[in-house]
């Protein structure tokens, strides 16, 4: 053996030895806290060796955030695909809570990103096909909102697509439905530009067994065809399971060790997991994200909703894809080196507020309103209530008309994502209301259908009806039992006086609203109201925290009072992980 080879066998075995002697690492879950469902990751050598995620946001706009990330736990906001009403105009007039944006797959091809999706009308049948708008987004740029295009609409009766790019050219988008032999998963190609289906859809897998089969997702991996689907509904059973071809149109053949990946039957503070993907990262090695509530098997308190965990995955050639359990604080392969240095016009997830709302600014674009806003409801410092963000009143309050409707005349809301088990959140207002019912002031808010609201209103005095004074109101809707409505009439020390209003979570199964007046010395407050999260436990998304302005039904005209809102303030306490 010559000596070259001699060496060039000792480098190889050095190599060899510093990579399996590579530390594993550690982190924490979850990596997207708050309402971040449905995740859909990818990772791009090709850009700067990132990790791209895109998320569900049903009613929420601006919708379909896009958080990129350099080294799998630093994630940074850098927009959103579904940021101008023109693009999406029919999620002004979705009719039911859960309603809008499920379930995006995000994928790259051609340098270009796709991003598919669903708009759903959740108070008509399944087999309506106006429930279901299945659409496409493009961009050549997710770092510039304004390149996502308007939506391509394809037929579907169905939700939850994807898409896979064949060998033979041909583009394959899957879906899920409740198809006449029950449900299952479905395929046909398309034609991306103009959402035409090149034939009819085939049925390709009914799942094990479990119920709702969706989600899907193919991998071509070592000669198989690759379907993996989540199943028992987004509940505890909540698991996800994998069958694989030799042709991308079956017949697929199910893991022999199925579920892949739950937590059902576990004390895990983590449930409800399932709705997956995978992907790779720079060094090959397989991670995937699934979404998880931190609700324990109890499955009562859960405020947060829906959020995104991160588990490291084994799949060797030939084999099926082993997941690592979910749980708080995880280890696995080596992670890239820590990165917060990612461009991109959001926050990282983890991040707290600090808004002063200056001259020239913007909303923020974390900011989040429930359906489409009217804009002109929304002013960032206007002249003569400088570092203020002004909320002219809507008709409808934050319950609206039946609790899953508001239509084109929308309400007067914007929020932020809870993202932190334990938070404060607070912000100073001014608001001077003329007539009956007029009210502002913050809210935690899940849905139309589950909120409890701390504000001023005026209503008829106590002591003389003919009079009506300022009053501080707690309510809240849910469909479990929620505190009884308290009223105060607002101190008269505070009237006319620019007033904090703050939430805070005070321990892990309460929230407190309070009151009182801005900038005093002592910092005192008025608590009105304690609220259980189990109030926000329900559903697909999860709590916004934000301001509101309202005038409960009455007419709104240009003299209704508008609220001006400053020093937005949101300070993380703690996360809860297990």
């Amino acid at each position: 053996m010559s000596a070259r080879t001699v060496l060039a066998s000792l480098a190889v075995s050095l190599l060899f030895l510093s990579i399996s002697a590579a530390p594993n690492s550690t982190f924490e879950n979850p990596i997207l806290p708050g309402f971040y469902p449905d995740p859909s990751c990818i990772f791009l050598k090709d850009w700067d060796n990132t990790f791209f995620c895109a998320s569900s946001s049903f009613n929420a706009f601006p919708g379909i955030p896009i958080h990129t990330s350099k080294d799998l736990r630093n994630w940074k906001l850098i927009g959103n695909v579904l940021n101008r009403p023109e693009q999406l105009p029919q999620l002004a007039i979705t009719n039911g809570s859960t309603s809008g944006i499920w379930a995006p797959t995000i994928r790259y091809h051609d340098e270009t990103f796709y991003l598919i999706t669903t708009l759903v009308q959740d108070k008509k049948p399944d087999d309506d096909p106006t429930r279901w708008d299945n659409i496409i987004f493009k961009s050549k740029n997710p770092y510039d909102p304004l390149s996502w295009s308007n939506a391509v609409h394809f037929e579907h009766v169905g939700y939850d697509p994807s898409l896979f790019w064949h060998q033979d050219g041909k583009v394959y988008v899957t879906g899920a439905h409740a198809w006449k032999v029950g449900p299952g998963i479905v395929q046909t190609t398309i034609n991306l530009d103009t959402g035409a289906l090149d034939s009819p859809w085939t049925f390709i897998w009914n799942g094990t067994g479990g119920l709702a089969p969706e989600g899907p997702r193919i991998y071509l991996k070592d000669g198989y065809y690759y379907l993996m689907v989540a199943e028992g509904g987004t509940g505890l059973d909540h698991m996800e399971t994998i069958a694989r071809s030799k042709d991308i149109d079956g017949p697929y053949e199910p893991c022999p060790f199925n579920p892949i990946l739950t937590n059902a039957n576990t004390t895990s503070l983590f449930q409800t997991v399932g709705h997956a993907e995978l992907f790779q990262d720079a060094s090959n090695n397989w991670w995937g994200v699934a979404l998880s509530t931190r609700s324990g098997p109890s499955y009562l308190n859960y405020p947060m909703g829906r959020e995104t965990v991160l588990a490291p995955v084994t799949w060797k050639a030939g084999e099926w894809p082993v997941w690592t359990q979910i749980s708080g604080k995880m280890s696995g392969w080596p992670m890239p080196q820590q990165n917060r240095n990612i461009r991109g016009i959001g926050p990282y997830v983890d991040d707290g507020d600090n808004i002063q709302f200056t001259p020239g600014s913007g909303i923020p674009s974390h900011f989040l309103y429930w359906r489409l806003p009217i804009e002109s409801s929304y002013k960032v410092s206007p002249a003569q209530h400088p570092n203020t963000l002004r909320l002219k009143p809507s008709r409808l309050n934050l319950t609206a008309l039946d609790g899953n409707f508001a239509g084109a005349e929308g309400q007067t809301f914007i929020g932020r994502r809870q993202s932190h088990s334990l938070f404060t959140y607070s912000v100073n207002m001014e608001f001077q209301p003329k007539l009956e019912e007029e009210e502002a002031g913050v809210s935690f808010f899940l849905t139309q259908n589950h909120h409890a609201d701390l504000g001023v209103v005026l209503l008829p005095s106590s002591s003389n009806n003919s009079s009506l004074v300022p009053h501080l109101r707690f309510r809240a809707v849910s469909y479990v039992p929620v505190p009884a409505t308290v009223l105060v009439p607002v101190p008269s020390a505070w009237l006319n006086k620019k007033l904090t209003m703050e939430i805070k979570a005070v321990n892990v199964t309460h929230y407190s609203m309070s009151a009182g007046l801005a900038n005093a010395r002592n910092g005192e407050k008025m608590t009105i109201a304690y609220a259980p999260g189990e109030i926000l436990s329900w559903g697909f998304t999860g709590t916004l925290l934000g301001v509101f302005a309202t005038t409960n039904g009455g007419k709104v005209t240009d003299s209704s009072a508008p609220a001006y809102f400053s020093n937005w303030l949101y300070t993380d306490l703690m996360q809860i992980r297990a």
